[in-house]
Order: structure tokens, then sequence, then C-alpha cells
């Protein structure tokens, strides 16, 4: 028997593997000096994966519950591994269309499979802290760029861009690999030691999963919407200020590039402890109680941070809704696991993910556009508080579909008791 914790640590191993696309940024400078490309040339390479991120984790879903999370993993291996170190073919090739394949196409695809993989494998081995297993995977995701961006940057200074990509592909098929082939699903019916027993003595806190459902019938069913509609506010809202937060920074409380730049760091931070820390907390409030939260407290961030000139308070509020961000990637995959069980978790969360892809385009656009209108990025974020009005409203409506499903539940379950 495979140890749950063990497993935990592999996911861990695969997602600050792909999470490293975050530390994009270090190849920016390099690439523009050596080639004399624009700077949209260049970051439409991250954008292009991104997208291959989001579709991957769609179509592929159901390649992860058919084949399993080891013959997942080891695609996802196989294909960022090549991207990677196909990306310094193509910086020696001086070609642009060839990063555009290897970074942004194959990569891509590798981020989607890599990521959705050991999330929903993990949902499965820890039926009685959801929260807490996919939070400590994902964190690894948000955690990544931390981690992977002195490495990146110490090696394209000592060796070069191309070898840089050449080392790192080589790595993270290393780690993807040895990582993939610990993964596996428990077995059928399989639960932690007494967790049955306390389910049935009803000492838990943990409640049963409100239906078991294939993703072709999951995504006819009204919730599943609204936890598309959540996920992609919270990530356009989030992914907005993320793509700003160095010049936001500086028009609002004047700071330095310098010490703007160096906040962006610590906001990283912020972005993997919510990870882990609103997750694990989703376990004790439950998964509807966690999202309503998010939009509140975004709501009045959003409102007030266009008008807030205090240096710390503002960068407080901007730590708060860096923790919410990461927190609404972390938490989606246990909620799925709550509302449509867990028989295929991994093409369902695929299916959802199609909401980061168009995200990915949508919020950073949009602040830039108001930035252009305007001539500043504070005003847009009076419409992303808007728009946290509508998640929130949302959040309330998801609670009558469970409150729904839940009631159904009971009553068949009485039907069967008095047919007994």
């Amino acid at each position: 028997m495979k140890n749950r914790w063990l497993i935990a640590l592999s996911a861990v191993g695969i997602h600050i593997s792909i999470g490293s696309v975050y530390a994009w940024s270090n190849f920016t400078d390099p690439l523009i000096e050596q080639f004399g490309w624009s700077n949209s040339q260049v970051q439409l390479t991250f954008s292009i994966a991104i997208l291959f991120l989001g579709l991957s984790a769609a179509f592929l879903g159901h390649f992860v519950e058919k084949y399993g999370p080891r013959k997942a993993g080891l695609l996802a291996a196989t294909l960022f591994g090549i991207g990677i170190f196909g990306s310094g073919l193509a910086v020696n090739l001086s070609s642009l269309p060839l990063l555009y394949v290897f970074y942004g196409v194959l990569g891509g695809v590798g981020l989607g499979v890599g990521y959705i993989a050991p999330v929903s494998t993990l949902v499965k081995w820890f039926p009685d802290r959801r929260g807490l297993a996919t939070g400590l995977a994902i964190m690894g995701f948000g955690f990544a760029a931390a981690i992977s961006s002195p490495i990146m940057d110490a090696l394209i200074k000592s060796v070069g861009t191309a070898n840089t990509f050449y080392i790192l592909g080589i790595a993270y098929f290393v780690v993807m690999t040895i990582s993939s082939l610990y993964l596996e699903k428990p077995p059928v019916d399989w639960a932690p030691a007494g967790f049955n027993d306390k389910m049935k003595q009803d000492q838990s806190k943990v409640k049963k999963d409100l239906s078991q459902l294939k993703a072709n019938e999951a995504i006819k069913t009204s919730r599943f919407y609204y936890l598309w509609i959540m996920l992609f506010i919270n990530v356009t809202c989030g992914i907005a200020i993320l793509s700003a937060a160095k010049p936001l920074a500086e028009e609002s409380i004047g700071l330095t590039t310098t010490e703007a730049a160096a906040l962006v760091g610590v906001l990283g931070i912020f972005n993997g402890l919510g990870r882990i820390g609103w997750a694990s907390i989703s376990d004790y409030i439950g998964r509807p109680n966690t999202y309503t939260t998010f939009f509140v407290l975004q709501i009045i961030l959003f409102a007030a941070l266009p008008h807030t000139t205090t240096s710390l308070l503002f960068q407080v509020m901007l730590a708060v809704v860096y923790t919410c961000y990461g927190g609404g990637f972390a938490s989606i995959p246990a909620f799925i696991g709550d509302l449509f069980g867990t028989k295929q978790l991994g093409a369902i969360h695929g299916y959802i993910l199609t909401a980061w892809a168009a995200a990915g385009l949508v919020g950073p656009l949009f602040a830039a556009w108001m930035k252009d209108t305007t001539g500043s990025y504070g005003s847009s974020l009076t419409y992303f508080a808007g728009l946290f009005v509508i998640a929130l409203i949302i959040s309330l409506l998801i609670r009558k579909d469970i409150n729904k499903l839940r009631n159904l539940n009971r009553q068949q379950f009485e039907g069967k008791a008095e047919v007994s």
C-alpha cells in the first residue's frame, strides 16, 4: 500500500516543476537583448503556454481518468521536459516561432496534464482532508516561481539562455518522472484508518459527496457553471493585479521601481500561503463559506485600493488579495469532489480550468486597456469590485443548489430505510 503523504509529496514535485512557468519573466530581457524581439513578442510565449494549459486540462482530463495518474504524469514530464529543452534549440536557431511551439504549445500541454493529474488523485487519497491535500500540491505551483527564479537568473548569467533551457528541461523531466512513478489511485472503496467508522457514527465533519457524476453529466448541471463563473471572476481580477502589481504600487503609493519589484516578490509568497491556508480552512468551514469569504473580502479591498495612499495598508490589502487568488485555485478541486464526487474528478477539474485560460486573457488585457484609456491601473479596480459582487451572488445561488441536492439525497435515504 502506497503512503498517501508520499503521494502528496510526489504531487508537490510535479507542481513545483511546472509552476516555474510563473518565472518566465527571467527570460524576457535576455531574449529581447539577444535578438531584438519586442516585449509583446516575448510575452506572447507565456500567454500561449497558459492558453494551452487550460485547453489541454479540458481535453486531456479524460486521459487522466482512463489511464491513471502515473501515465498522465509521465506524459506531462515528457511534454514539459521536451518543451523546455526544445526552447534552448529555438534560442540557438534564433527562431521565435519555434519558441512558441516548444515553450508555448508543448510546454503548455505538459502544464495542463501535469496540473490535474496529481490533484485528482490526492482528492481520492484524502477524503478526510481534501482541502489540505490539494492545497499542498497547488501551493507548490504557487511557490515554484520563488524557488526557480533565482536559479534561472544564476544559470542565465553563467551559461547563457539556451543552456539554461537545456539544463532546466532535463532537471524538470527527471523530477517529474520520479514523482509520477509513485503516483497511484487508491484501491476501490479505500479509506483512511477509522474514517468509515467515524462517518457511520456521525463523528466526522466530513460530509458525503452530494453525487457521483461523470464529466459529461456534470457539465449539464447548473452548479458546474456556478463553479466556472466563480473561478473565472476570482482569477480574472487576481491575475490582472498580478500582471500590474509593480506599476500599480508605483503610481498608487509612490514606491520606487526597486521597492515595487521587491513587493511583487513578497506578494508571491502570499499567493503560495493562500493556497495551503485557505484550502485547509475550507476543510473546517466548508467550501461554500470559503468562496463567499473570498468575494466579501475582495469587494471591500478592490473598492478601497484606489483610494488608499498609506503604503503599509496598501501592501497588506494586496497581500490579502493574493491569498484569495491562490486560495481559489487550491480549493476548487475539493469543491468539485464535494459536488460531483471522485468518479471523474480529473476530467471535471480540466473542464473547470478553462475558466483559468479565459481569465488569463481577459484580466491583464482589461487592466492594460483601462490604463491606456484612463491613464491609471487603479480605475480598473472599481470594475473588478463590481465583478466580485456578481461572484458573491453566485456563491449564494450555489448554496440553494446544494441544499436541494442534499434534501433529495436525504429523501432517497429515508425511502430506502422505510423499504428495508
